[in-house]
């Protein structure tokens, strides 16, 4: 039987995603589970896996073409039964005419264990027999198929990426090398580009005493060091919750004809990481009903999972208003990209510690850090986002009084 595989609604009004790659071809046999191809949205990188074991008859679509929501990826002949004896195929009785895919980021090949890993890795003899040939350590290959299972592709992309790893180093240091722009970067690059020719951004630029706050971080870090890891984000983004519930407009996102300012309920919070496949920006959902532990455990799950590239998508969707650390890495200043729907992002700069004149006139050393304040100007005006920040200040500088108004 003849199926065809629809690429389904990915919400976010996605409509088209990139195929990366293919990691089959027309006439293969493929078994349930198997990684069928490499696709990009907006978003992050996406695997599609066979819902069906079969034979591939088309092919919808070339590498670096873009598939369109809706429509057929790929076609499967599910009435015949894969050649290859080694691999096990799990029966699939009664399944739709259209299957529903479900899209997890790309794991991509890396040389550090995974924690938590058994001894043993689940995969078959023929793809033991081909690790062997190689000399390769299955445990250091991350499998894609059902449970982990380390499926051939995964040992051919495993060995792909060794040997353009290897191709890279014996370049000559003087020599110009060129890269597709694909993946993450590319769409990041598209996104971006959209913000801006869409969005007039306008910015706005101050610096924030964060001695105090830097001091309760401490105290907050030793007394909850057995229980959760706290770094300042969690105190900045708490911080930032309470100041949208006064200035609710920094909160809201208008429609694609500008006809509708909605204000939103929840305060998803979003963080941008330098993750391993790209730019990521997962945000920490309804952060005004979360206490600051609560807030540090999911500041710190997400930022593990977008470093590693392997984070629910659900996660990068949804966000409200964005935080952009650039301080962790350099800098003090910067004119950040709204991260579209939002209508307003900050960037934080590097903390340095600066003379300040005290009340008595005298000179005293302060932590101080910059903040970039880029907002959609169609919405926000410059007193608006002024008087924001003067209340986010207020609370990061005088940490202490964020327990009056937290519930």
């Amino acid at each position: 039987m003849k199926r065809e595989f629809i690429l389904p609604d990915i919400g976010e009004g996605i409509v088209e995603c990139e195929v990366l790659e293919w990691k089959v071809k027309e006439g293969d046999m493929i078994s349930e589970d198997q990684v069928i191809a490499d696709v990009s949205t907006d978003k992050a990188v996406v695997e599609i896996p066979s819902m069906y074991s079969g034979r591939i008859t088309k092919l919808y679509y070339a590498d670096g073409d873009i598939a369109k929501v809706h429509s057929p990826l790929f076609a499967i002949d599910t009435d015949e039964e894969v050649l290859d004896s080694s691999e096990s195929v799990p029966e699939n009785p009664e399944v739709n005419e259209t299957a529903e895919l479900k899209l997890e980021l790309v794991r991509q090949p890396s040389q550090d264990t995974r924690e938590n890993q058994s001894s043993k890795v689940l995969t078959t003899p023929a793809v033991r027999k081909l690790a062997r040939e190689y000399e390769l350590d299955l445990s250091m290959i991350s499998g894609t198929g059902k449970n982990g299972r380390v499926l051939k592709e995964d040992v051919h992309l495993y060995l792909k990426t060794l040997e353009q790893a290897s191709a890279q180093q014996i370049t000559a240091p003087n020599k110009d090398r060129t890269e597709a722009i694909v993946g993450v970067r590319k769409i990041m690059a598209q996104h971006m580009s959209e913000s801006v020719s869409t969005i007039p951004h306008f910015t706005f630029v101050d610096e924030i005493d964060v001695t105090e706050l830097i001091q309760l971080r401490a105290t907050l870090k030793s007394t909850y060091a057995d229980q959760v890891k706290i770094t300042l984000m969690p105190l900045l983004i708490k911080s930032l919750s309470l100041s949208l519930s006064q200035f609710p407009i920094m909160n809201s996102r208008v429609d694609n004809e500008f006809t509708e300012l909605t204000y939103l309920g929840s305060h998803n919070i979003g963080m941008a990481v330098d993750g391993k496949n790209g730019l990521l920006v997962p945000n920490v959902k309804d952060v005004q009903k979360r206490s600051i532990l609560e807030i540090a455990a999911e500041v710190s799950r997400l930022t593990d999972a977008a470093r590693s590239g392997i984070i629910n998508i659900a996660e990068l969707r949804g966000g409200t208003i964005t935080i952009s650390n650039i301080g962790a890495i350099g800098g003090i200043s910067a004119s950040p990209i709204i991260n579209s729907p939002e209508v307003a992002i900050v960037a934080l700069g590097k903390i340095q510690d600066l003379p300040r004149f005290n009340s008595d006139n005298q000179i005293i050393s302060r932590k101080i850090m910059s903040v970039s304040w880029s907002g959609d100007h169609r919405v926000i005006d410059g007193a608006t986002i002024a008087r924001f920040n003067n209340c986010w200040k207020a609370y990061l500088e005088n940490p202490n009084t964020m327990l009056a108004t937290m519930v």
